[in-house]
């Protein structure tokens, strides 16, 4: 049987890469799935793959940081589905790399708007309906970047050092309520975000497997299912006991 057969999941930053590859999982797993992002066309095209492998799912915009958008979004997925078990706040961007001192006010508040408020905003709209309904999962999206710093992306780290913190507050606070949230911090995975950085750091001389492979031990960059593939256990009942926990995905980079 699938693990969330009857399952409604929400997924935020699904228009491609670790969102998309996440709503396809849960679908393939028998959820109705929630697919949102900013991106329209994307998140449509998400939606239109599940549909094509028989799967349920639908599509809202939403803009994470608009606290209205986040209030909309969660209602739309309890009105349409009758409630939401789990939700993964993945939606996120990179920034602009630069050196601590050069780092724009601009760059600063773009990143923490979306990669942190945005986290903060949707566990907020969904542990008060996951209250309401006797208990649910979230799985927050962070990044190795949220364990370990980085040379020129101070504001990035520190959204995602903030992420891992969100985490475990909120995972403290409603373990007895049946309400289980965690965090993934996935490596160099092969995304949009990585060929962005990549660009940006070497200037478009190597691509982000030529720049990002020899840094990990396993000798690769990751792939998204094999972030999803994670992230869909830990909100599956066989993760039961897993609450508060802050997990690499990253194939032995933070290990070194």
């Amino acid at each position: 049987m699938a693990l969330f057969t009857d399952k409604t999941v929400l997924v935020t930053g699904s228009a491609a890469g670790i969102g998309r590859a996440t709503a396809l999982g849960f679908a393939a797993q028998g959820a109705n799935v929630v697919v949102s992002d900013i991106d329209q066309p994307g998140g449509e095209e998400t939606v239109a793959m599940i549909h094509k492998a028989d799967g349920t799912a639908m599509f809202q915009r939403a803009d994470v940081s608009n606290v209205d958008d986040v209030a909309a979004l969660v209602a739309s997925a309890v009105d349409q589905y009758g409630g939401l078990d789990c939700a993964v706040n993945n939606a996120g961007i990179e920034g602009t790399i630069a050196p601590f001192t050069d780092q724009t006010e601009a760059n600063y508040d773009a990143i923490m708007r979306v990669n942190t408020k945005g986290a903060f905003l949707c566990m907020q709209a969904e542990i008060r309906h996951m209250l309401a309904a006797g208990g649910g999962a979230i799985v927050n999206v962070s990044s190795v970047a949220g364990l370990i710093g980085f040379p020129g992306l101070s504001p990035y780290v520190a959204s995602k050092h903030a992420i891992a913190g969100l985490t475990r507050n909120a995972a403290l606070e409603y373990a007895k309520a049946a309400i289980r949230v965690n965090a993934v911090c996935p490596g160099g995975i092969d995304t949009r975000m990585l060929d962005s950085l990549a660009e940006q750091a070497t200037s478009g001389a190597q691509t982000s497997q030529q720049m990002m492979d020899p840094l990990h031990p396993i000798g690769r960059i990751g792939t998204a299912v094999e972030v999803a593939n994670l992230i869909i256990w830990l909100c599956s009942g066989q993760a039961s006991f897993m609450v508060g926990a802050i997990i690499p995905v990253d194939g032995g980079f933070v290990a070194q």
